[in-house]
């Protein structure tokens, strides 16, 4: 029997303006009928605020009818370990007070203005005082703590540029990269405030869990939600001519995911890595998150 009724996935876009089509937000919902799987909804939204409130309504109908969603978002859901630390936040539930940070930290507006480079660079300047590990500014001013390009190597002492799920998923670009092809960092600061915003949700906050944080790195059965880091580069997009790429991987991936469920593949995924540790184990769950499919 499926472990889910409804997979939403989401990819996300750190736009400083509203935007839709290429390189903005898209986000696909399947859901379950009498054992067949098809697509319900599939949106463009223009900014990161009518994205999260679309999802948030969708989420709280599902779970409000009985059916249990995997809620899959395409940025990391955390950082390399010991980030917290060098943060200065407090130990124990790690991602949970990294995640309140970026969250009290990051001014994101209606319109998608946001103030991602000022949190950045105050973060380097905390951890390490210097441009660095956080690079990449879009903008032409010249900042102290935060290069355009360029930036250093990570050494012996420094944070790590990679988590653990990274190594094995081998994706494009680290956290620290803030712009250009191929980066992620600016969704991971734009993206977790508003995952943690849809976890708080009074109407989803009972029903929902984070994997691994809440979790642990197993399939939990008690909520009716589960969000989920997704890399929708693992398979190669459907082919629909009349929509870009974005509008593709999160229709496949939602696919993909439903179709491992249906065979009884799914719940193995919800272990992470086969070959970690135990210390690494805590890591994951701690601070750094994994991939699910990785």
């Amino acid at each position: 029997m499926p472990l889910f009724d409804a997979y939403l996935m989401v990819d996300w876009s750190a736009a400083s303006s509203p935007n839709t089509g290429k390189d903005s937000i898209w986000w696909a919902l399947l859901q379950r009928h009498d054992g067949a799987v098809r697509m319900i909804q599939r949106e463009n939204p223009a900014t990161r605020n009518a994205a999260t409130a679309d999802i948030a309504d969708q989420l709280a109908r599902l779970a409000g009818d009985g059916a249990r969603v995997l809620a899959g978002f395409d940025f990391p859901f955390g950082y390399p370990d010991g980030t917290a630390c060098r943060m200065g936040l407090p130990d124990g539930l790690s991602w949970r007070h990294l995640w309140q940070e970026l969250a009290d930290l990051l001014d994101d507006a209606p319109d998608n203005a946001n103030n991602r480079f000022d949190v950045a660079e105050g973060l380097n300047r905390r951890m390490t005082g210097s441009a660095f590990p956080f690079w990449g500014n879009v903008r032409e001013e010249t900042r102290d703590c935060l290069l355009r390009a360029g930036r250093r190597p990570h050494g012996d002492g420094d944070l790590a540029e990679w988590r653990l799920c990274d190594i094995e998923a081998r994706p494009t670009s680290s956290v620290w990269k803030l712009a250009y092809p191929g980066s992620v960092g600016s969704q991971v600061l734009t993206g977790i405030p508003r995952v943690l915003q849809l976890r708080t949700d009074p109407r989803l906050a009972m029903v929902s869990l984070i994997w691994p944080f809440e979790t642990g790195l197993t399939h939990d059965p008690r909520p009716r939600i589960i969000f989920a880091e997704i890399y929708p580069s693992i398979v190669d997009p459907l082919p629909e001519p009349d929509f870009v790429k974005d509008a593709r991987q999160v229709r496949t991936i939602a696919m993909h995911f439903a179709d491992l469920d249906a065979a009884g593949d799914l719940g193995a995924l919800f272990e992470g890595g086969g070959n970690l540790s135990a210390a690494q184990r805590r890591i994951v769950e701690r601070e750094e998150a994994w991939i699910l499919g990785t």
